[in-house]
């Protein structure tokens, strides 16, 4: 297993986050306020859970 924790699957990252749309999160990529996304071979988006953890406590600190 990897230290960084789970590999947490970009519908789950949505789900977390109150059920934003993908759109949403596709846009605040293109701005760069998303966390930080692992794209797997089958193109598929990513999201360790200490990078959303971390990226979740970083808008807590600029609110």
């Amino acid at each position: 297993m990897n230290r960084r924790g789970d590999l947490m699957p970009l519908d789950q990252v949505l789900a977390e986050l109150g059920g934003i749309s993908r759109r949403t999160f596709y846009r605040w990529r293109e701005l760069g306020r998303a966390p930080v996304c692992v794209q797997l071979p089958n193109r598929d988006l990513c999201v360790w859970r200490s990078d959303f953890v971390a990226w979740l406590d970083s808008m807590r600190e600029a609110a």
